[in-house]
């Protein structure tokens, strides 16, 4: 059973057909993004292949069997991409329990790869300053990418979330933004004048992408490419790097090291935990909270750079 074209799933050929039912449930039900079905469908098919040279059916993998599919991955993968394949695993047999494929989940008593909690890379504020007012605000190229490097700074947005948003998605009056973020979840954030600064600039010089009717225009996107097309996440970080090498920055700025920014420089400067939980749409305060050992992490080097007895 191969998946139909146009439903938003990645290409299923030879695909078993419950693993197909189950990423149509992902993508259907559960609405989540391309990128996200590509790396389960990617996960799931070398699964199935694995099964396939065992002559293992889907339907009659013990728990031993997965521990000894995953263990052979050990020294080859890092652990975060052995925990993401284990993740996909359960899933499928979770949405298969529940509708009577299988009577148990293998994964359940498989435990989870103990990964490195790598601290988030933060941009200090003075390159993030220089980064906001690189782009010219005098065209409507440079405009929109003034405003799309304040949105993700100013409100500490996924770049997803950015690249998701419509014109109606802005609250001008308020100074707010509505988000649509993982698991289709939807928050309101508010922006500095600064950032709602550049987006009004932008918005004046917009109707100029859109002077001539070009294919793939989408009307609605907030940020557009020059053809008047929604702009991609990989679009986003390569015109960083690009005003990152103007800029001769000696360091990587990823999209998400803006978020990370915007967070760790609320916080040092007296922001509340739990509103900068809100303001970035973690589910668990715990992921929040990595944050407070950056700002540690952070006055300890000031400490040992600037005491006299350090």
């Amino acid at each position: 059973m191969a998946a139909k074209r146009g439903d938003g799933l990645p290409k299923a050929a030879e695909l078993d057909e419950r693993v197909v039912g189950f990423l149509r449930h992902l993508a259907v039900e559960k609405r989540y993004s391309k990128r996200t079905l590509g790396e389960y469908e990617g996960d799931l098919r070398q699964f199935q292949h694995w099964l396939g040279e065992k002559r293992i059916d889907l339907a009659r993998v013990e728990t031993v069997t997965l521990r000894g599919y995953l263990a052979r991955m050990h020294g080859e993968l890092e652990p975060s991409s052995i925990a993401r394949k284990l993740s996909a695993i359960r899933s499928l047999y979770k949405w298969m329990q529940a509708r009577g494929l299988v009577e148990a989940n293998p994964g359940t008593l498989v435990a989870t790869p103990k990964q490195k909690k790598a601290l988030p890379k933060v941009v200090p504020i003075d390159e993030v300053t220089a980064l906001l007012e690189t782009p010219r605000a005098d065209s409507p190229l440079g405009a929109r990418d003034r405003a799309i490097l304040e949105v993700l700074y100013g409100g500490g947005l996924r770049v997803a979330e950015v690249c998701g948003l419509d014109l109606s998605s802005l609250d001008r009056s308020g100074r707010l933004v509505r988000v649509l973020g993982k698991g289709s979840k939807e928050r309101v954030v508010p922006l500095g004048r600064k950032a709602w600064a550049a987006i009004e600039a932008y918005l004046a010089l917009r109707p100029r992408l859109f002077e001539r009717q070009r294919p793939g225009q989408d009307p609605h996107a907030l940020f557009c490419n020059y053809r008047g097309g929604r702009l991609t996440m990989r679009w986003v970080a390569r015109m960083i790097d690009r005003y990152v090498a103007l800029l001769a920055l000696q360091r990587k700025v990823h999209p998400h090291a803006l978020r990370h920014s915007f967070a760790t420089h609320l916080l040092d400067n007296g922001a509340d935990l739990r509103g900068i939980q809100e303001l970035l749409g973690h589910a668990s305060i715990s992921t929040t909270q990595r944050y407070t050992h950056v700002s540690v992490e952070q006055l300890m080097a000031v400490y040992d750079k600037a005491h006299p007895r350090a």
